[in-house]
């Protein structure tokens, strides 16, 4: 293994790259937990989520959802305000809430911050 791969993260490194992406996602678009994390080479899907829930009130954190394309439902009434405003594409089923149309508004994460 790489020294880089055996070093610790530091935590206020992948907050801030974390938020740096959710910045970086177009209005209109989104990315997964999963694709953030893939981007950055650390963490996975639930990190991600956390630091959003943690710290993501002060970026656009209806862009970066889950892979299903939704959020938690306590946030999904005033994401949805955003998605409406923005023109997201999104997708209704009989059976659950409004999501959104992940191919239609993907937004691809590349070279944006690299791995950590």
């Amino acid at each position: 293994m790489s020294g880089t791969e055996d070093e610790a993260l530091d935590p206020d490194v992948y907050v801030e790259a974390v938020l740096q992406i959710a910045e970086q996602v177009p209005p209109g678009h989104v990315v997964s937990y999963g694709q953030v994390a893939a981007a950055l080479e650390r963490g996975g899907p639930r990190q991600v989520g956390k630091v959003m829930a943690t710290y993501g009130a002060a970026v656009p954190w209806w862009r970066v959802i889950r892979a299903d394309g939704t959020l938690p439902e306590h946030l999904r009434g005033r994401a949805r305000e955003h998605y409406l405003e923005e023109g997201t594409p999104l997708r209704s089923r009989l059976d659950q809430e409004v999501r959104v149309d992940m191919r239609a508004a993907a937004y691809e994460v590349h070279g944006t911050v690299g791995p950590l």
